[in-house]
């Protein structure tokens, strides 16, 4: 037995007769699906991350935030590292299926905007993607990594994909936009896993619908359209497109930080990073292309 899968099962919370399976697909928690007398749950264990500016108290609050705003299931039990949450019979998302549905992606983010804020208790958290990797930066050369040589270049990138940004209202965001935290059960969509909920901008979210889920130009109109009421301009198009391309550059750079400071079973986060860096790459050339160097 697994010290995670020891700590979930000697929780207070279960009632009669404990059944632990693991579930896949987790890059930075070990997650187990879980059955007692009183239901079936999720139990996700994974301590605070600094290196990734990561809180499991400040998730707490924006799970339990989500659930009473429709967006996500009850949180149950949340404390020493370990969220417990209803389990929802749903399927998970591909790239393919978020693009399929992008208009009902879109509403939830659009609900997650309008609806948290009002609902976060406690100190507010802030997420602005150009100051995170500015950090992450300063964590990979103290690392070490074998890419630090690369970030003088990425971080020029980083000042002018900031530099385009347009002012709009703040919101609480999710900022993991990610195929497989959106889940339909057949009547509805969920979104779920708040690991980086704060407050900031919702163009982060839009972009990262495009950077993650391989939207073409017709997809990209479509979030906008959809999220906006009205066909974007040339300043709101630069806008999604450098935060498009500050979206890939994250999570490519995510993976460079976990590879030197977590180490979930099974998750290969050179591959990651690779993967995703291969995204920033085509999507700044893109950029680059449509915006000039702006």
């Amino acid at each position: 037995m697994s010290d995670a899968e020891a700590r979930v099962r000697n929780l207070p919370i279960w009632n009669g007769t404990v059944t632990l399976t693991p579930l896949q697909g987790g890059v930075s928690n070990a997650s187990f699906k879980v059955t007692d007398a009183n239901g079936i749950y999720v139990a996700r264990v994974g301590g605070d991350y600094p290196c990734h500016q990561v809180s499991r108290a400040r998730e707490a609050v924006a799970s339990r935030a989500a659930f009473e705003a429709g967006l996500s299931p009850e949180m149950v039990h949340a404390g020493d590292g370990i969220m417990v949450l209803r389990f929802i019979e749903a399927k998970t998302y591909s790239e393919a299926d978020v693009r399929g549905n992008a208009a009902a992606c879109v509403d939830i983010l659009r609900r997650c905007h309008r609806d948290m804020g009002k609902r976060i208790t406690g100190q507010g958290a802030i997420f602005w993607v150009f100051q995170i990797l500015r950090d992450y930066a300063h964590t990979l050369k103290a690392g070490n990594h074998a890419r630090s040589p690369e970030i003088p270049r990425w971080m020029e990138i980083v000042d002018q994909l900031e530099a385009v940004q347009l002012p709009l209202p703040i919101v609480f965001g999710h900022h993991d936009i990610l195929p497989t935290n959106f889940m339909d059960d057949g009547n509805r969509l969920w979104l779920i896993d708040w690991e980086y909920g704060a407050f900031g901008t919702a163009m982060f979210d839009l972009a990262s619908i495009a950077a993650n889920n391989s939207f073409d130009a017709a997809g990209e109109a479509v979030i906008l359209e959809t999220y906006f009421g009205a066909k974007p301009g040339e300043a709101l198009w630069r806008a999604f497109h450098a935060m498009k391309t500050a979206s890939a550059l994250r999570e490519a750079v995510w993976g460079m930080v976990s590879e030197l400071h977590l180490n979930a079973p099974g998750v290969d986060y050179v591959a990651y990073a690779a993967e995703y860096l291969g995204r920033f790459e085509r999507v700044y050339a893109d950029y680059q292309s449509n915006h000039g160097s702006s």
